[in-house]
C-alpha cells in the first residue's frame, strides 16, 4: 500500500495543475472590453511583471549562494548535499506560484471588469476562476514537488529502517527552506510596493488633489493596482504556499518517529511509514475537494457574492472531513504506545478537527474585529470626529484587544491536539487547516482581482452601474482579504510549532529550561526579532512613499495637462462630469494619457527590492548565528521567543490596518456620528483617511511578514538541527 500512496501523491500534483492550465485558458478566452480598457491592463501587467524579473533576478543570486553553502557544509550521514537540491527546488516551485498566479490576476482583472458591464454574476465567474488559477497552483506545485522527492529520495536511500527514513525526511526539508526564502522576499518586497504605491495614490491624490480612489489622474494609481497583486496574490500565495508545505514537512519529521512502534510496524510493505505519507495523502486529497468546491461558486444577478463564495468553502471543508475520517482510519492502527502515552486514529483525527475548526475560528474573529460596520470598527468612526489622533488611538486598541481571543483559539488547538496525538497531533492540526488551501487561497486572490476590475472600471470611465458591480464583488473581497489574513497568521503559528517540534525531534532535545542562561537569552532575542523585523519593513514603507509622494507632487505641479485638470475638478466640484460645461470637459480630456505612470511603478520596484534585503538576511541568519555560538538548546529558546511574540504582533498589526481601512470606507458610504452624517471630504473622513495611511503597512507589509518571519526561522534551525 506505501508504495502505490507515494507513486500516488505527485498525481495529485499533476491533476491540480491541470485544472489550473484549464482555468487559465478559459480566463484567457474571455473579452477584455475596449482598447483603453486593454491598455490600461497592460500597463498594470507590464508593472507586475517588471517588479517579479527584478525581484526573481535578485532572489536568483541568494538562491544559488545558499545552496552552494547548504551543498558544501552538510553532514553526509544527517542530510548530504542533496538538502540543497530540494532547497531549489522549492524555492523554483514557490516563484513558479508567484509568477502563475500573478500573470491570470493580470489577465482576470480586465475581463472581470468587461464582465461587469453585462452582470454581477459572470463577472464573479471571471474573478474566482483567476484566482483558483491561485489556489490550484500553489497546491498542485507544492504536493507534485514534494511528492517526486518524497519518491525519489525514498528509492535512493531505501526505507528498510527509521534511520533511512528519517534521513529521506531531513533532506526534503530543504523543500520548505526554499519555499521559505522566496515566500519572505515575496510578502517583504510585495508589500513595501504596495504600500509606497498605496500610500502616494491616498495622501496626494486623494487628500491633497480631492482625486477620486483609482482616477486616472492619478500618476501612482497604475503603481497601486501593481501593488494589488505584486502584494496580496504574489505574497499571499507564497505565505500559503510555506505554510502547506512546512506543515507537511513538520508532521512527516515527527511521524518519522512512530516508525517500528507497536501497532505501526506491520501496517503496510513499505515499513510502517503510514504516519509519515498521511499528510501528503491528505494534501493529494484537499486537491481534489478544493476542485469540486469551485464549480459550487455561482451566483445570480442580484445574489450575494459572499454567499456562493462561502458555499464552495463550506462544501468542500464538508467533503474533506469526510475524506479525513475515511483515510486516517484506513492507514494508521487502532492504537500504539509512543513515550509512554497510547493514541489512537481517532485522536489523530480530533486533531485535524481542532485545525480546522481553529482556522475558522480565527477567520472569523478577524471579521468581526476589521469589517464594516462591526462594533470595532464604529468606535474607531465614532473616535474619527475628534481627529486624526483619536482615530489612531481607537485603532491600536482595537489591534491590541483583537489579540485575546484568537490566542485563546490557538491555545485551546494546541493543547486539544496535542492531548490527543501529541506532538504529531499538532502537526498534523496544522495539515488539517491547510488542507483546503486550494480553495481558500482561491478565494483570496479573487479579492484583488476585483479591487483590480473596480480601477479599472473607474481609470476607463465606464457607465457608474458597472463600478457598482465591482464595487460588490470587491466589498466582499475585503472580507475575505480579512478572514485570508486572520487563517494565515492561525496557520503560521501551527506550522511554525509543527516545525518547532520537528527541531527538537531532529536535534534529540526533549526540554528546553528556561532558567539556564543561554535558554534565557535566546528567549529575549527571539522576543524582540519580531519588532526589530517589523521596524525596518514599517521603516521601509515610510522610505518608498516619501519617493512616491515627491513623485506625483512632481507631475501635478510640472505636468500642465494634469494641473489643469485638477483645476477644472476643483472648479466643479459637486456636480456630475455630464453636468460641466463643454470647456471644462474639454480641458479634463486633455490630461488623458498625460500622467507618467511608468516613473511611480518604477520607484516602488527599485525601493521595495532594495529595501527587502536586509530583513530577510536578519530572518535567515539569526538561527544560524544563534545556533552555532549558543547551542541547540539556545536556537530553541529563540524559535520560542519568535513565535510568541511574531503572532501576537501579526494579529495586533494585521487587524489594526484591516479596522483602520474599513473605517474609512464607511465614510465613502455616509456614517452618522451623534445625528449628524459625515461624507467623504469630511473632516473625520480626513482623519479617517490618515489612520487608513498608518495601518496600511501595519496589515499589507510587517503583519503578514512576520508570518513567514518564525516559519523561516523554524525551517532554518530544522535543516541545520543536525549539524549542532
Amino acid at each position: 500500500m506505501g508504495q502505490t500512496i507515494t507513486y500516488a501523491i505527485p498525481v495529485f500534483g499533476v491533476l491540480a495543475l491541470i485544472y489550473m492550465a484549464w482555468r487559465s485558458s478559459w480566463v484567457s478566452k474571455q473579452d477584455a472590453g475596449t482598447d483603453r480598457m486593454k491598455r490600461i491592463a497592460e500597463s498594470i501587467s507590464g508593472g507586475a511583471m517588471a517588479f517579479l524579473k527584478a525581484e526573481y533576478r535578485v532572489l536568483a543570486i541568494f538562491v544559488v549562494a545558499v545552496a552552494v553553502l547548504l551543498a558544501v557544509s552538510a553532514d553526509p550521514k544527517a542530510s548530504s548535499s542533496l538538502v540543497a537540491v530540494s532547497f531549489v527546488l522549492g524555492a523554483v516551485c514557490s516563484a513558479l506560484a508567484g509568477f502563475f498566479g500573478m500573470r491570470i490576476a493580470t489577465k482576470a482583472n480586465v475581463r472581470t471588469t468587461n464582465a461587469a458591464r453585462t452582470g454581477l454574476g459572470k463577472a464573479l465567474e471571471v474573478a474566482f476562476a483567476g484566482g483558483s488559477v491561485m489556489g490550484l497552483g500553489v497546491v498542485g506545485l507544492g504536493v507534485l514537488g514534494l511528492g517526486t522527492l518524497f519518491l525519489v529520495y525514498s528509492n535512493l536511500f531505501g526505507t528498510d529502517s527509521a534511520e533511512n527514513v528519517t534521513r529521506v525526511v531531513t533532506v526534503l526539508t530543504g523543500f520548505s527552506f526554499g519555499a521559505s526564502s522566496i515566500a519572505l522576499f515575496a510578502r517583504v518586497g510585495g508589500g513595501i510596493y504596495t504600500k509606497a504605491a498605496d500610500v502616494g495614490a491616498d495622501l496626494v491624490g486623494k487628500v491633497e488633489a480631492g482625486i477620486p480612489e483609482d482616477h486616472p489622474l492619478n500618476p501612482a494609481t497604475i503603481a497601486d493596482n501593481v501593488g494589488d497583486n505584486v502584494g496580496d496574490v504574489a505574497g499571499m500565495g507564497a505565505d500559503l504556499f510555506e505554510s502547506y508545505v512546512g506543515s507537511i514537512i513538520g508532521t512527516m519529521v515527527l511521524g518519522a518517529a512512530f516508525i517500528g512502534m507497536a501497532g505501526f510496524e506491520n501496517t503496510n510493505d513499505f515499513g510502517g511509514m503510514n504516519a509519515v505519507l498521511l499528510p501528503l495523502l491528505l494534501a493529494g486529497v484537499g486537491i481534489v475537494t478544493s476542485i469540486i468546491g469551485t464549480f459550487f461558486v455561482r451566483v445570480a444577478e442580484g445574489g450575494d457574492p459572499q454567499k456562493a463564495l462561502n458555499r464552495g468553502e463550506l462544501f468542500s471543508s464538508a467533503l474533506m472531513l469526510a475524506a479525513t475520517f475515511g483515510i486516517v482510519r484506513w492507514m494508521l492502527p487502532d492504537s500504539w504506545s509512543f513515550g509512554g502515552e497510547v493514541y489512537s486514529d481517532m485522536g489523530v483525527f480530533y486533531a485535524v478537527i481542532f485545525g480546522l475548526v481553529a482556522g475558522l475560528a480565527i477567520g472569523y474573529i478577524t471579521e468581526f474585529y476589521t469589517g464594516t460596520g462591526t462594533k470595532p470598527v464604529k468606535g474607531i468612526v465614532n473616535q474619527s470626529i475628534t481627529g486624526s489622533a483619536t482615530n489612531i488611538i481607537a485603532g491600536l486598541g482595537v489591534g491590541m484587544q483583537s489579540t485575546a481571543l484568537p490566542i485563546v483559539v490557538l491555545s485551546a488547538a494546541i493543547i486539544g491536539a496535542y492531548e490527543f496525538a501529541g506532538l504529531y497531533g499538532i502537526a498534523i492540526a496544522a495539515v488539517g487547516m491547510l488542507s483546503n488551501t486550494g480553495i481558500q487561497l482561491a478565494v483570496d486572490a479573487y479579492g484583488p482581482i476585483s479591487d483590480n476590475a473596480g480601477g479599472i472600471a473607474e481609470m476607463s470611465e465606464l457607465p457608474k452601474e458597472v463600478r457598482k458591480r465591482t464595487d460588490k464583488l470587491d466589498a466582499v473581497g475585503n472580507t475575505t482579504a480579512a478572514i485570508g489574513k486572520g487563517f494565515a497568521i492561525g496557520s503560521a503559528a501551527l506550522t511554525a510549532l509543527a516545525l518547532f517540534a520537528a527541531f527538537m525531534t531532529t536535534a534529540g532535545i526533549d526540554t528546553i529550561n528556561i532558567a539556564q542562561p543561554k535558554v534565557m537569552a535566546g528567549l529575549l532575542l527571539g522576543g524582540m526579532l519580531p519588532f526589530l523585523f517589523s521596524a525596518l519593513s514599517m521603516g521601509a514603507v515610510g522610505r518608498a512613499a516619501m519617493d512616491m509622494i515627491q513623485e506625483v507632487r512632481r507631475q501635478f505641479k510640472n505636468i500642465p495637462e494634469l494641473k489643469a485638470a485638477l483645476e477644472m475638478m476643483k472648479k466643479n466640484d459637486g456636480k456630475d462630469f455630464e453636468e460641466w460645461s463643454a470647456a471644462d470637459q474639454k480641458v479634463f480630456h486633455a490630461a488623458d494619457g498625460k500622467a507618467e505612470y511608468s516613473k511611480c511603478v518604477e520607484i516602488s520596484t527599485k525601493a521595495s527590492i532594495r529595501e527587502m534585503i536586509l530583513p530577510g538576511l536578519i530572518a535567515v541568519l539569526s538561527p544560524v548565528l544563534v545556533g552555532f555560538t549558543g547551542g541547540a538548546e539556545m536556537l530553541g529558546g529563540l524559535l520560542a521567543g519568535v513565535t510568541v511574540t511574531g503572532v501576537l504582533m501579526a494579529i495586533f498589526q494585521s487587524n489594526a490596518g484591516g479596522a483602520w481601512d474599513n473605517a474609512k470606507k464607511m465614510f465613502e458610504e455616509g456614517v452618522d456620528i451623534q445625528g449628524q452624517i459625515y461624507y467623504k471630504g469630511s473632516d473625520p473622513h480626513k482623519a479617517a483617511v490618515v489612520g487608513d495611511t498608518v495601518g496600511d503597512p501595519f496589515k499589507d507589509t510587517s503583519g503578514p511578514s512576520l508570518n513567514i518571519l518564525l516559519k523561516l526561522m523554524s525551517v532554518v534551525a530544522l535543516v541545520i538541527a543536525p549539524l549542532l
